[in-house]
């Protein structure tokens, strides 16, 4: 898509790309259960751990970072589950998530954007933002399809 734009140095109108930006979230298994963490910064409220993938940086390394940085935890990637692209599953802008399943040990540490980060199991999820609750309903139903 296309967005237009005027030049502050001259005035004229300057047309500029504007594409979805590429994130990924890890659904941390742990115990039987999976890390999630509380949000620091809007919007509020439970999620899966993940963030941007950095320029230069591949998805493996993004998902990686993103939990180490989140959750505290080394984490060791087991596949990925899909990818979630609907232009409405994150408020603040559009963002394509490629979502991780990976496995650690220890206990998760809320860090960097997190306020906290806790264990769930499928039975007691909180309520969750973007389109975390679509994406972990899909991880449990691959548990047992």
């Amino acid at each position: 898509m296309k967005k237009f734009t005027t030049c502050p140095q001259c005035g004229a109108e300057v047309s500029e790309w504007v594409c979805p930006r590429l994130t990924v979230d890890i659904i941390i298994e742990l115990g039987g259960k999976v890390v999630l963490i509380e949000r620091a910064n809007e919007p509020y409220g439970w999620a899966i751990p993940g963030g941007f993938v950095d320029y230069g940086e591949s998805l493996e390394q993004a998902a990686v970072r993103e939990a180490k940085e989140e959750t505290g935890l080394d984490v060791t990637l087991l596949k990925q589950l899909g990818a979630y692209s609907d232009p409405k599953r994150d408020p603040r802008q559009h963002n394509v998530s490629v979502v991780f399943i990976a496995r650690a040990d220890g206990a998760p540490v809320g860090g960097s954007d997190a306020k906290n980060a806790e264990l769930f199991g499928a039975q007691n999820l909180p309520a969750l933002v973007f389109d975390h609750e679509k994406i972990l309903k899909d991880y449990f139903g691959s548990l047992n399809p």
